[in-house]
């Protein structure tokens, strides 16, 4: 090789690595990294801003090693980027959904996106008006059971997207899943811990065009949770807290890592069953739960019925539940969710529960309750 050559072989080299050191221009440097959208307290959700679209990555809530699924929500504004990561991707703001859940219903219809909700799952549990209105005069497709929804009302609607709440082992959703419509796996549901769940609003609010709006109502949910649970936990009293009742044979009650659990201990009290390390519910026999907890200041119970439970009633409802101090001492409270709209209100708002709790817990404590003493748990005579 003569010098001329080796001349322009070390020129070109230089060049290659003024180039690396520049890192391209700066969409190329960004377009590689994104920006990570702080979330504080969802575990299975994670948010990537790039200059054209957010990747969404939500975790395997059953098996924490692999992910469940990964959107790129691009706006409609924008042409489909190249070089895309591998994903479900999804044009928003979404403007024709279709939306299983009441809780999510709820949610979009306050970021202001009820006109997206063109057909819903189980009717019969939303109780929002304005939505339950459009049900039945059928602006809103009425698409059947969430368990085996209607597909040919699916077809016809042909929404941009649909919002489901996954299961363990869900699989591809059977004919749903063959209809090339975007399925968005809601698994909010499986963070352990109320603010966690609350923070997938920031998500939502992505699909729907109301990110700022999300952020806002995130925001002051996050204040006002907090501040209530440092007022809790000024108090010396402590009382031990039994949830619900049997079903059939089993009494699922709250693990150390469960949402309720964990609202419990933030409201001043004492989950007999914090010594089940685990997230979500535990079933126990009844047995077992007496001998646990019959001891408990409080039971709190949620059912639905027409008429408001009476002591009388629970005590007559199983053998069992007359040897719980609580029930002796009538310091039972009841949620009948046939007529507050607690699944539909807590979710992302678990601030209104959490002002309940210490309202029951500690009456002695002055609560400012953020949600105009709304009560979900009132006492049973």
């Amino acid at each position: 090789m003569n010098i001329k050559d080796n001349f322009s072989l070390i020129f070109s080299l230089v060049l290659l690595l003024l180039a690396s050191c520049k890192g391209g221009n700066t969409n190329d440097a960004v377009s590689e990294k994104g920006e990570r959208i702080p979330l504080s307290y969802a575990e299975n959700l994670s948010l990537t801003k790039f200059p054209d679209y957010v990747k969404a990555d939500i975790r395997n809530p059953w098996d924490t090693a692999k992910t469940l699924h990964t959107y790129i929500l691009i706006p409609d504004s924008v042409n489909t980027p190249d070089n895309l990561p591998a994903g479900t991707v999804i044009r928003t703001p979404l403007k024709n959904s279709l939306v299983y859940s009441s809780v999510h219903n709820s949610l979009i219809t306050e970021l202001g996106s009820i006109d997206a909700i063109k057909g819903v799952c189980d009717a019969q549990y939303i109780h929002q008006p304005t939505l339950a209105k459009r049900i039945n005069s059928g602006e809103v497709a009425d698409c059947g059971n969430s368990m085996t929804p209607n597909i040919e009302k699916i077809i016809k609607l042909n929404p941009d997207g649909i919002l489901l709440s996954p299961f363990e082992n869900s699989g591809n959703y059977g004919k749903l899943g063959q209809l090339g419509i975007p399925i968005i796996e809601c698994a909010d549901y499986m963070e352990t811990s109320p603010l966690g769940r609350a923070e997938w609003m920031k998500f939502y609010g992505i699909l729907y065009g109301r990110e700022e709006t999300a952020r806002d109502i995130f925001n002051a949910t996050e204040k006002d949770y907090l501040s209530l649970k440092e007022l809790a936990s000024v108090s010396s009293v402590r009382p031990t807290v039994l949830v619900d009742r049997l079903y059939g044979s089993s009494w699922n009650v709250p693990a150390k890592h469960s949402t309720m659990g964990i609202f419990i201990e933030d409201a001043g009290g004492i989950n007999p069953f914090s010594y089940i390390d685990k997230s979500g519910s535990s079933p126990l026999a009844g047995e077992q739960v007496l001998h646990k907890a019959g001891d408990a200041d409080i039971w709190l119970v949620r059912y639905s019925q027409t008429n408001d439970k009476s002591l009388k009633e629970l005590a007559s409802d199983n053998p069992i539940y007359p040897q719980i101090k609580a029930l002796k001492d009538k310091n039972v409270y009841g949620c009948n969710t046939s007529k507050v709209f607690f699944y539909e209100d807590i979710p992302f708002h678990p601030q209104w529960l959490l002002a309940d709790l210490i309202s029951v817990f500690h009456p002695e404590l002055s609560v400012s309750d953020p949600n105009n003493q709304r009560h979900y748990f009132t006492k049973i005579n």
